[in-house]
This record gives C-alpha cells, structure tokens and sequence, in this order.
C-alpha cells in the first residue's frame, strides 16, 4: 500500500503524533503540517518540545529529539470532512504503537482520536485519556490545522509537554 506521508517512527520515542490523514498542501509537498497557517511547528516550538521551530520538509528531524509522526487515515488526503470512516486503519495503528512502544501517543486533533478509542468526537475531552495503548499512554489535542483553529487551545499541548517531561524520559539508543 502506497501512503501519502512516510512514518516517522523508532523504538522508544518519547511523543508520537498521529493526525488523521494529510492535508492537501503536506500531500503536495511530501511534508507533515505544510499547510498554510498551520500551527504545528511553531507549537512544537512554543511549549518546548523543539529547541527551535523546525519547517515542514525538515519532518524526518524530529526523530533526534524523541518525536515521531504518523496519520490515521495514511493512503489519502484532505480536509478531516473528506475522509471516509473507512480509510482508516485503526487496527495498522495501534500494532505500530504496540511495535515501537512510544511513551506518549498524541492525536493531532478530535477525528482519529475518536475513530481509535471508538467515541463520538463530542465525547472524547482534550488532555490525558483514561485509555492506553499497553503501557502508551493517550493525549488527546487540539487539532493545529487552520480549518480547525475555533477549536484551537494551546494550553492543551503545554499539558503534553509538561506531562512528558515529567515522565522523565532518557533517549535509548
């Protein structure tokens, strides 16, 4: 199966992002979060996952600092409105997760989040889930897509940061 955006994944990473599938402009390009206005990079930035505010086509560099990246949804593209419940692969998902055991899932965003833990998007809170993936544990974010930017809170993404520093990780190698 061909995907739109490669995996960013390695064993033990510290954050993995996962959104629900590739905006038009990443699909473009062949970059993670390339769209215009989209607030991922500078967030990243902003609550001190990232030393500095890396752009979009440097997506492969985020591995060095025990980040990694993924969609839901990886063989199309678009607006979270154009994908179809069936172009999710919620079952490839979480044998990734499983497979490279991150310390922190983080859903990029209230769609895939809710076709994973199987929730209405009303249902689902943004923060810590009760859920988990083995011992992975499950962020719920406000989606950084300017589309979605009524919704946007980046309080939310602070607590993610907050929270995996304080897990105390150590990059393995």
């Amino acid at each position: 199966m061909q995907t739109i955006l490669p995996d960013v994944l390695a064993e033990n990473l510290r954050i993995v992002f996962c959104g629900t599938a590739a905006g038009r402009k990443s699909a473009q390009v062949g970059a993670y979060y390339a769209g215009p206005g989209n607030l991922f990079w500078p967030t990243l930035y902003r609550v001190g996952l990232t030393p500095h505010q890396f752009e979009p086509h440097q997506f492969r560099e985020v591995l060095q600092y025990g980040i990694g990246l993924t969609d839901m949804a990886q063989q199309v593209f678009g607006a979270d409105t154009d994908i179809k419940k069936t172009d999710f692969a919620a079952d490839i998902f979480r044998k990734k997760i499983e497979r490279y055991a991150p310390a922190i899932v983080a859903f990029n965003g209230k769609k895939a989040a809710s076709i994973f833990l199987e929730h209405s998007t009303n249902l689902i809170p943004y923060g810590l889930q009760s859920a988990a993936i083995g011992k992975t544990k499950i962020f719920v974010l406000p989606s950084t897509s300017a589309r979605a930017r009524t919704f946007w809170d980046e309080r939310y993404w602070q607590s993610l940061s907050d929270f995996a520093a304080q897990l105390n990780f150590e990059k393995r190698t």
